[in-house]
Order: structure tokens, then sequence, then C-alpha cells
């Protein structure tokens, strides 16, 4: 256990990133982590309002941690490449913290979001990319939802192991990329 010297609301808020990856999203609650730091729950609300307050504050420094690849993964990259970059980085990060990767779907109030540095980031990287196939709104918004549900998908269905033909994910990966470029090569733009 942890020493309970030191308690702050981001090491609270780091503790319930590594429980996110290990147990669940959904199975974050604040019992838990006093547990954890071997404190009674009342330590915690002393740097947190309620459990809604904490998941938020994962929510955010999760977006953050995502924000930081995916910014990464596009850097000097346009077209294709650009696509692979931010497609595999999403993955990965999903598949590798699960937890984590859940986080950053939860829905916030609005006024959580827009202090969130890094939920703005994750759109701009996204919108960046999508702007590399030279996309105008209505198109972009139904591009960026066809691609992020492409990507959500195959990062849970992988992550949880739902994948049972005998062929690997790593081979179908790359094809599943051409596929997605050749299509937003050749969107069908609105009239």
């Amino acid at each position: 256990m942890a020493v309970r010297a030191g308690l702050t609301p981001d090491r609270i808020v780091e503790a319930a990133a590594e429980l996110a990856d290990s147990a669940g999203f959904d199975r974050i609650t604040v019992s838990a982590l006093a547990r954890h730091f071997g404190v009674r729950d009342a330590s915690l609300y002393s740097h947190l309002r309620n459990l809604q307050d904490l998941r938020e504050r994962l929510a955010v420094r999760c977006a953050a941690e995502f924000a930081d690849l995916l910014g990464a993964a596009l850097a000097g990259r346009s077209g294709r490449d650009a696509l692979a970059g931010f497609a595999t980085a999403y993955r990965d990060y999903a598949v590798a913290h699960p937890g984590r990767y859940a986080a950053t779907q939860l829905p916030l109030p609005a006024d959580r979001v827009a202090a969130s540095a890094g939920h703005r980031r994750m759109t701009e990287y996204t919108y960046a990319l999508f702007h590399g196939y030279g996309l105008e709104e209505p198109d972009l918004t139904d591009a960026v939802r066809l691609v992020r549900s492409t990507l959500h998908g195959f990062a849970a269905l992988e992550a949880s192991a739902a994948f049972r033909a005998p062929r690997r994910p790593d081979a179908s990966w790359p094809r599943m990329l051409e596929a997605l470029h050749t299509l937003l090569t050749a969107w069908p733009r609105q009239p």
C-alpha cells in the first residue's frame, strides 16, 4: 500500500488510471482507491468532490496523454502516412490502456471539455488528419465518424480477444488502413 503522506489529486488520478487499466474503468471506486492508499474513503474526499469528479479528472488526464500520442504520430506526416500513424497510435493506446481509453470516451459536461487541453488537441489532430484529404463540412464530420467508429470497433474487439478467425489482427490491420485511405481519397462529396 502507498504511504498516506503526500496524497494529492494527481496521485489519486494516477492510481485511478492504473486501476482502470488493470480492473476496468467501470470498476473505479473511491473505496478501491482508498484501499490502494491505505486510507479511509473520507480521506480522498478532501481531494475530490465525488466519484464523478474523479472519473472526469481521469478523462481529462487520459485525453491529454492520448492527444500527446496522436500528435506525435501525425507530426510531419500527411495522407496515407498520417492516417497510418494516427490509426496505429489510436489502436496501440486503446489496446494497451483499455481503462484509460475508456476514460477518454466518457461524456463530460461542456465546461469540463472546454477547459481540457487534451480534448481540444484530440479534436484538432483528428480534424487535421481529415483536412489532409481535402474534406470540408459536412463530409468532414461524416468521415471522422466513420474512421473513429472503425478504429474504436477494431480496438475494442482486439482488446477483448473477440477476433476468433485464425488470421491475426495484425494481418488485417494494414489492409483495413489501405481501405480507409482509398475511401477517404475517393470520398463522395456533398453537393
